[in-house]
């Protein structure tokens, strides 16, 4: 009989919520050295891994933000109109592809690598050919202004019927792409109104990330100690009733809140051992909310359902024969980890949670504490990524190519 996880969540949670754990941080590193000695008492071989990340988010946004507002006024002499729009395109580009995790040139060039720390777990046969990483993340974001959700509970209030039918979490990154990209078309077309609007927005946009950047660290309980409790309870299940064929990975990475950070180091270090046709990842973000959800894909400015859909539906039938309620067609508008192992080429679903507005409780503020997890939900993960893991283990559905077919 399986016994009742929620002490270990619990004391997952309690312990490392404390911790100002930014990206990077002292903190941050005595979390993750915790998260390792915890798991290695739950039977886990452990390994913390030293990486190196580029540090950016909201100071680097804010610092493109203002480069558009630069750019606006110039833009206002007739002379330099062509080479103000030219500099605020170049602006769009640069934050389109800071949060879609592309070359990142910007922060490339604008920033020095700082440490963070992986946490990797071992645990399930040795021996298996089948691999399954679940992934999560140990940091904690700033707070800010911005991440007040009353808007959203006025909007879930008001119109609780169109909020229903949308899956699609709200675009938030498009009106930072919108503020320069208004200053670029207006200074190529010559439209001055166009210009004063979009440098109007920049120097908000530049005021929004400016005060992110300088507010505190948030106890990230639901986002994501959350997570990080399933990994150590799930290690415990697994201890207890073992699971042949399959290995199990249990990752939590750190510098994810700037927009990925240890997420790279653990790609460069691991990936060329895990093969693609017998490796699957299941992440884990902020499982603390009311309502289990499977993501399905994310995307910043473009969506991008996550690698092999075949993946996705084993979950969904695990959580159904675990009698673990999941809702399906989830899609975010934020970045994550889980977009690299995707863009990689492996199978990777994502559990997360939803209030009734079809929000993460308490997300990036200073309540997200840990007298504020519904716990119920955090068992729920727990149960789904159990089952995910045996039905891996176990199912006749998974063919010599590794894959699941098509349901």
């Amino acid at each position: 009989m399986t016994t009742d996880a929620t002490p270990t969540l619990r004391e997952v949670v309690e312990a490392l919520a404390p911790l100002e754990r930014r990206a990077g941080s002292p903190a941050e590193q005595q979390a993750a050295r915790w998260i390792a000695a915890r798991l290695a008492d739950a039977g886990c071989v452990v390994a913390v891994d030293e990486e190196q990340f580029l540090d950016g988010y909201a100071r680097l946004s804010a610092g493109l933000a203002a480069a558009g507002a630069v750019a606006g006024v110039a833009g206002l002499a007739r002379r330099l109109r062509k080479p103000a729009a030219l500099a605020a395109a170049a602006v769009v580009g640069a934050i389109a592809d800071d949060i879609s995790n592309g070359p990142r040139i910007a922060r490339r060039a604008t920033t020095r690598p700082r440490t963070t720390w992986n946490v990797v777990g071992s645990c399930g046969d040795p021996n298996a050919e089948r691999t399954l990483v679940m992934l999560a993340h140990h940091d904690a974001a700033p707070t800010g202004r911005i991440f007040d959700e009353r808007v959203q509970v006025w909007l879930g209030e008001r119109f609780p019927g169109i909020l229903e039918r949308i899956d699609t979490s709200v675009p938030l990154w498009w009106p930072a792409l919108g503020a320069p990209a208004a200053v670029a078309l207006g200074a190529a077309r010559d439209k001055r109104g166009l210009v004063l609007a979009g440098v109007a927005a920049c120097l908000i946009e530049t005021a929004i990330f400016a005060d992110v950047a300088r507010s505190p660290i948030v106890p990230g309980a639901n986002d994501n100690l959350s997570a990080v409790a399933v990994l150590v309870a799930l290690a415990e299940r697994l201890r207890a009733d073992p699971v042949e064929g399959l290995r199990v990975l249990l990752v939590s990475c750190g510098a994810e809140e700037v927009l990925q950070g240890g997420i790279y180091g653990f790609a460069a270090r691991h990936f060329p051992a895990l093969d693609r046709e017998r490796t699957w990842f299941l992440s884990l973000e902020a499982v603390g909310s009311p309502e289990l959800v499977m993501v399905e894909g994310e995307g910043p400015v473009v969506m991008e359902d996550y690698h092999d859909r075949s993946f996705r539906d084993l979950v969904a039938r695990a959580a159904d024969r675990a009698d673990a309620p999941l809702r399906r067609g989830m899609r975010a508008r934020n970045s994550s980890d889980a977009v690299i192992p995707s863009r990689a080429g492996y199978p990777i679903a994502m559990l997360a949670s939803m209030d009734h507005n079809k929000a993460l409780c308490n997300y990036h503020q200073m309540t997200d504490t840990p007298e504020n997890l519904d716990y119920t939900t955090v068992c729920q993960a727990l149960v789904v990524a159990e089952a995910t893991a045996r039905e891996l283990a176990r199912s006749p559905w998974i063919g010599r190519a590794g894959r699941a077919p098509r349901a």
